[in-house]
């Protein structure tokens, strides 16, 4: 497993832009819920951590993994989000509908990145069985929603950059690595 000798869990706050000014939307799956919600609890306390305020955070649950498309599609269209993080967790069993569902899902958050100015992050655990789902949605290799939250505020940060945004105090990304002088994203107008 890529995770086994990994705490999904750790990051440098020093590394990662202020998540102060981000409107983050959050798309949440019901099912396999004790996970989920492991996950989304992940979530809030990274972004909170590195400066998020909770009004500008907005959570919809959607019935399971498959219908996170849907539901970021929507959030991105109507919310106006910097960028949506979708939780889910699909659990191997007996049939093939493990390998639809992952495949269907990935795709689908593959194509609203290329298709919406919007990154859209994913966090859906896609594990053999139970345990490994629990170990790292707050277990023993930490919580994938914790890397979720970090990859966002820094893809949120990226956008903004992308899009033509000056900040003081800050150099604009190098190739594979963000580079920050001061955390603190101070738009000018």
């Amino acid at each position: 497993m890529a995770t086994e000798n990994k705490n999904l869990s750790n990051y440098d706050k020093n590394t990662i832009p202020n998540a102060k000014d981000f409107r983050f939307g959050i798309v949440v799956s019901e099912w396999n819920g004790a996970i989920t919600e492991g996950l989304y609890t992940g979530t809030i306390a990274a972004l909170t951590d590195c400066g998020a305020a909770h009004k500008n955070i907005i959570r919809w649950n959607v019935p399971g993994s498959f219908e996170l498309i849907y539901g970021a599609k929507k959030m991105i269209e109507t919310q106006k989000p910097d960028v949506v993080i979708v939780i889910g967790s699909v659990i191997k069993g007996e049939t093939q509908h493990f390998d639809f569902v992952c495949d269907g899902v990935t795709q689908g958050i593959k194509d609203l990145n290329v298709l919406y100015d919007v990154p859209v992050i994913f966090c859906v655990l896609t594990d053999n069985n139970e345990q490994q789902s629990v170990d790292r949605s707050g277990g023993r290799h930490g919580n994938k929603g914790t890397e979720a939250a970090i990859a966002a505020i820094k893809m949120a940060y990226l956008r903004l950059q992308a899009n033509g945004y000056q900040f003081q105090n800050s150099n604009l990304l190098t190739s594979n690595q963000l580079q920050i002088e001061n955390p603190t994203i101070e738009l000018e107008e």
